[in-house]
Order: C-alpha cells, then structure tokens, then sequence
C-alpha cells in the first residue's frame, strides 16, 4: 500500500468517528456542535485527496 491509501483510510475512519460522535451527542447542543465541527474538519483535510491531479 502506499501512503496515499493509507491516508484516505485513516480519514475515512475519522469520518465513521466523526458520525459516530454525531449520533451518540444527540439532545446535548454543545457536543453536537463539536461533533458537526470535527466532522467538518474531517472532510477539509479530505479535499486534497478528492480532487483530481493535473
């Protein structure tokens, strides 16, 4: 595997995280909205890997 994958695998974990936290901070307005930020996060640092090389 190279590092590229392993990268892209280990933000997809981050996004089962993300969802995960998301679920479990149901009726607690301050964990949701950490929740909703980490997984914002989670997908900013996603997007140079989406995008297509020129």
């Amino acid at each position: 595997m190279n590092t590229k994958i392993i990268n892209i695998i280990g933000w997809i974990l981050f996004l089962i995280s993300s969802i995960g936290f998301i679920m479990s901070s149901i009726g607690n307005f301050w964990a949701m909205f950490g929740s909703v930020f980490f997984l914002v996060g989670c997908l900013a640092f996603l997007i140079p890997f989406l995008r297509k090389e020129d």
